[in-house]
This record gives structure tokens, C-alpha cells and sequence, in this order.
């Protein structure tokens, strides 16, 4: 046996990508309102996000999930899909740790995978999403993957608009009959 140190295992290898289990709850939302507050500076807290300590109720039914990116046992990403009826769904709370950004960790490129296989098997036809401006490495994101900008005009009248988005995207994930 040599004295070699073994090498670091690969972060991306170890990351999985799970639907959410009640047992994460306040990781979960530690780690949301911890990059919303920390990095993007928004005023904002779980009280004001309700969703958050509900998440079997408002984005586990239909054809609605919500996913965890985990490396090992600790939450490093969120995803959600929000039914929001008539083939559509609404993309909510992505969130990836900093250090699980960009194509060599694929956290959010796995999120974003588990969203739209889910979406897809389960009829949905059109994914939406509202962001802010500011948040320029997501739009390359969302573009990259096949989302298209869109005026506010166009979205469904059941799209939750949340106050601080005033960047809409669509995907389209089957063609219109």
C-alpha cells in the first residue's frame, strides 16, 4: 500500500437528487432564505414565505414536486414544481449553494433534470418562471436550457407573480395540439 493520500472524491459524483422528505424542512429553509439574505440581499424571511413549512401541501400534489440536491445527507440545492393547472406548472425555488454552481458540480443542471423528466411524465406542457433582474447567471442558466423570455402579458393568469419578478421565461416541453 502506498503512503499516497487518496484523491478527493468528486463533488458532483456524490450528489443526488431526491424529491423532498419532511426530515429536511429546516435545512431547507435555512438554505433558501440563507441565499436570498446573504448573497442576493433581499428583505425577506421564512415568515414570508409560507410555502416553505408546506411544502407536501403546496408543491407535492398534482402534477407538483419539490426536489433536494444532497451531498451526502446535507441540502446543497432546491427545486420546485408548482401545478399550476391546465398543463402548466410554475418552476419555483431554485436555490444552489455556491460551491455546487456551474457545469462541474451540476447541481442545478440535475435539479433542473429531475423538474422537467417530472414535468413531462406527468403532462405538463409549459414550465414558467418569474426572477429578477439582477440574477443574470440564472437567466444564462434558464436560456441555456431552453427557456425563452416572455412579457409578463403572456403569462397564464394563474402564474403566481411574485412581487420582486419582473423577468418571465416559458419552456415549452411539448407542442401545442
Amino acid at each position: 500500500m502506498s503512503g499516497a493520500a487518496s484523491p478527493e472524491p468528486d463533488p458532483a459524483s456524490a450528489l443526488r437528487v431526491v424529491p423532498f422528505a419532511a426530515a429536511y424542512e429546516d435545512e431547507v429553509v435555512d438554505l433558501i432564505v440563507g441565499i436570498q439574505r446573504g448573497e442576493y440581499g433581499v428583505d425577506i424571511d421564512a415568515e414570508r414565505q409560507p410555502d416553505l413549512r408546506r411544502i407536501p401541501d403546496v408543491y407535492q400534489t398534482g402534477a407538483g414536486n419539490f426536489w433536494l440536491a444532497l451531498a451526502g445527507d446535507r441540502v446543497v440545492g432546491t427545486a420546485a414544481l408548482l401545478d399550476i393547472g391546465a398543463g402548466q406548472a410554475a418552476l419555483r425555488k431554485m436555490f444552489v449553494r455556491r460551491e455546487y454552481r456551474g457545469p462541474a458540480a451540476g447541481a442545478a443542471r440535475r435539479l433542473l433534470d429531475a423538474l422537467l423528466g417530472w414535468a413531462a411524465d406527468h403532462g405538463v406542457a409549459e414550465v414558467y418562471l418569474g426572477t429578477t433582474p439582477f440574477f443574470r447567471a440564472a437567466h444564462r442558466f434558464y436560456e441555456k436550457h431552453g427557456f425563452a423570455e416572455l412579457p409578463r402579458s403572456e403569462l397564464p393568469p394563474s402564474f403566481p407573480v411574485m412581487e420582486v419578478d419582473t423577468k418571465f421565461y416559458r419552456l415549452r416541453l411539448a407542442k401545442e395540439p
